[in-house]
């Protein structure tokens, strides 16, 4: 994919002019793959080039001249694969692209459960001599070869790829070690003395090395590639949510549509088909299949979907209506403006795809460090075999001493110092209803400094409940909902739905009546409000418009009382029987009970929140003050379409903070995409929870500050397992050089780091949450 942009003359490229181009990449491993392909792509004039590893996807801006098959060729001679994705809506090429990404997961899995099953007894019955059977090294032996040679085989592709470019990563560790295990092992089994009758492992601490013949380290194989495999199966699972955000967002538009012809007759019609100037029909409750103007009847549209906005807006001729929105009234025929790519949807699906394109790879902690820590252990085994065979000790016994550095120097516990953390960690989360998606999601936490929130849905119930009820002079409240819940019962508006059910089940401390009366000539007067006649009253429900078209004004005390919650933000309504006004209701979208707790949580954490949302400013900073927040432009940002939101994020990031966006709605996706930290109410939309790096469950706002602890406390539960399987490589690698530790200590000494990064894991799950 790939887009012109025009530039000054001397700009550099063709005509002046520079391309944009997108490149999918394919065989990165880790985060320093993404590195060494950005940085192939950077040498080239005038090319700059930005590598996801995430997304697995090269952003490229280069001049004009470039040629795309020039970058791919650069990428592929770097040890990869690059080919321009596949469009969202390209149906069939990205259909085959996800069946790919499918058996490579599958694949992946499958090596990982064969390693599992395999290694379980290897590592039994090398690390318990009560277990060793006769001839039990053959049996282990068997069981290792496949774990080697098929399971670690994506290591050794790596590590030979990484080889021939000059580099060395994990998986170049993960490889030589266990291939110079494996090799020592069936040196020892074939040639040695390890392959008789009876043998057991030796653990001794010689002062120089011995022959190591009799010695077999298979237990090593198993456990490295197992558990490094389970390392890699979780961060894959948390890369492919990536493109689940974009599947989403688009499934949202209606599938099919009922298109008018030239004579008014309706025929449905795959959403696909339909064209720029097709009138086609929404019926009630149906979403408005594309964007268009309205050319025939009158409705409520809930637009929450692309504002945030909890109170539908109504729609008559001449206006505009966007796809995906729902029609929640009347019948309308709206004539197609936008179709397919072109419309508000599509867009908003590029506006999460290109947040989260612009996050910046995270490289993982394990992986940066190896960068300098895998070619020194190389460089100490070689320094050892070189001194030891100078020494006169001889080719097996400094081959020993050789193989030991590499072993002592085996990523056991570095492997299992990020998946057994998170595993723990987003296993107790997940009991409190706070899934984190993978470990990147951790780094940002920790230096978060700015929540923002999404008000509707968020900080708010996101539904329209009855908040007051206030008569007029002499007039009781309870009577003035009986009247008014009974008409509005019988109409579709969400505003007349919350008046009813505050009406029948109680609201605003009135209490409710299970059985309202009977409404006669109902009448539906479109944007306005209802009438009808209950109990031999002639009742009007809606606006105060209605009630002046009825020659029924609202009084002085009822109208300074609609102003005043109108500039709260409040919807008004007002009720009248029997030519009087009597009373104003107040409908509002509620805020949560634990929402200022929340708040206060956030400030002990060190986070300053700002209240965004589509809402207007009244409402937003009205919300803001009751759950502690203080109204200012800095803190509330109200009136703020999707793209504005993106853009808020975007400008707080410019101004040097790391932020945490809080949100459930479709509007809030590319917000959650681009934030450093992007939190989803579970009770909200699937895009929403796809776009964000944890969702939670219970849409309680203060779960949101839990996810914060528990995302902090397991990242420094992580740091603390590398920080001690480093140490242990760092104090035992001269040990090994020197000859003082057998081969076979150091693999004992590895198993016993390894129980100590899962023992220091397993205490996250002591972890408590304030929201319970």
């Amino acid at each position: 994919m790939a887009t012109t942009i025009p530039q000054p003359s001397g700009a550099g490229g063709t005509a002046g002019t520079v391309q944009e181009i997108e490149l999918a990449v394919g065989g990165m491993t880790c985060a320093s793959c993404a590195n060494r392909v950005e940085r192939k792509l950077n040498k080239l004039d005038g090319v700059t080039a930005t590598v996801n590893y995430a997304t697995e996807k090269a952003k490229v801006t280069a001049p004009g001249g470039v040629a795309t098959g020039t970058l791919i060729s650069t990428i592929e001679a770097a040890g990869y694969t690059a080919t321009p994705p596949a469009p969202p809506d390209a149906g069939t090429g990205d259909a085959a692209a996800a069946e790919e990404g499918d058996a490579a997961a599958l694949l992946l899995r499958d090596r990982l459960v064969i390693a599992a099953v395999l290694a379980v007894p290897v590592i039994a019955l090398s690390m318990v001599p009560a277990w060793q059977f006769v001839n039990w090294q053959w049996a282990a032996f068997v069981l290792t070869v496949p774990i080697w040679s098929w399971s670690g085989a994506p290591f050794h592709r790596a590590a030979w790829t990484n080889l021939r470019h000059g580099a060395a990563t994990m998986d170049t560790l993960v490889s030589l070690g266990t291939t110079a295990a494996m090799a020592w092992s069936t040196y020892a089994l074939f040639l040695g003395t390890a392959g008789i009758p009876g043998m057991t492992h030796p653990f001794e601490l010689s002062v120089s090395p011995g022959d190591g013949a009799g010695n077999i380290y298979l237990e090593v194989v198993a456990g490295v590639i197992t558990f490094v495999l389970a390392g890699r199966w979780f961060e894959l699972r948390s890369k492919r949510r990536a493109g689940a955000a974009l599947r989403a967002l688009l499934e949202l538009g209606a599938k099919d549509v009922a298109v008018l012809d030239a004579g008014g007759a309706e025929r449905r019609v795959p959403v696909g088909e339909l064209a720029v100037g097709d009138r086609f029909v929404v019926r009630p409750g149906e979403k408005i299949a594309t964007d268009g103007e309205v050319v025939e009847g009158r409705s409520a549209v809930d637009t929450s979907m692309l504002t945030g906005e909890s109170v539908p807006v109504e729609v008559t001729v001449g206006d505009t209506v966007v796809g995906a929105c729902v029609n929640a009234g009347g019948r309308l025929v709206v004539r197609a403006s936008r179709v397919g790519s072109d419309t508000q949807l599509a867009q908003m699906a590029a506006l999460v795809e290109n947040a989260q394109n612009g996050k910046a790879a995270v490289q993982r902690l394990a992986d940066r460090i190896s960068a300098v820590f895998v070619p020194v252990v190389i460089v100490i085994a070689v320094v050892t075999l070189g001194f030891w065979l100078g020494a006169g000790a001889g080719a097996t016994a400094a081959f020993t001493a050789a193989v030991a550095v590499l072993i002592i120097a085996c990523p056991c516990a570095l492997g299992l110092a990020t998946p057994t953390a998170l595993l723990v960690g987003t296993g107790r989360g997940a009991q409190l209803g706070i899934l984190i998606k993978g470990p990147e999601v951790l780094e940002s936490t920790r230096t978060v400094d700015t929540v923002v929130l999404d008000k509707t849905g968020t900080v708010t119930t996101g539904r329209m409940s009855l908040t007051g009820v206030h008569p007029d002079d002499g007039v009781d409240p309870a009577e003035a909902l009986r009247l008014a819940g009974a008409l509005e019962k019988a109409s579709e508006h969400p505003v007349a739905a919350a008046i009813a059910a505050a009406a029948a089940e109680g609201g605003a401390g009135l209490p409710g009546v299970h059985d309202l009366p009977a409404v006669h000539d109902f009448a539906n007067h479109e944007g306005l409000g209802v009438s009808g006649t209950v109990e031999g009253h002639t009742v009007l429900v809606g606006r105060p418009r209605l009630l002046e078209q009825w020659s029924v004004p609202l009084g002085p005390g009822l109208a300074r009382t609609a102003e005043e919650q109108a500039a709260r933000g409040a919807t008004t309504v007002a009720v009248a029987w029997d030519g009087r006004a009597r009373a104003v209701l107040v409908v509002a979208d509620t805020v949560k009970q634990t929402s200022a707790e929340a708040v206060a949580e956030f400030r002990r954490l060190g986070l300053t929140p700002i209240l965004l949302t589509g809402d207007n400013r009244a409402a937003a900073e009205a919300v803001a003050a009751e759950v502690g927040i203080e109204p200012g432009p800095d803190t509330v940002i109200a009136d703020v379409l999707p793209a504005d939101k993106l853009a808020v994020i975007e400008r707080l990031q410019e101004q040097g903070r790391t932020v945490a966006m809080v949100g459930d709605g479709v509007n809030d996706a590319a917000a959650l995409a681009r934030a450093d930290l992007g939190l989803a109410m579970g009770t909200g939309t699937d895009v929403a929870i796809e776009a964000s790096d944890i969702t939670l469950v219970r849409g309680d706002l203060r779960a949101a500050a839990d996810a914060v602890r528990l995302s902090r406390r397991t990242l420094r539960t992580i740091r603390t397992n590398l920080f001690w399987a480093f140490a242990y490589n760092t104090a035992a690698i001269p040990l090994a050089a020197l000859g003082l530790l057998n081969p076979m200590i150091a693999g004992a000494a590895m198993a016993f780091s390894s129980v100590c990064v899962v023992t220091n894991s397993l205490r996250l799950r002591s972890f408590r949450a304030h929201a319970v």
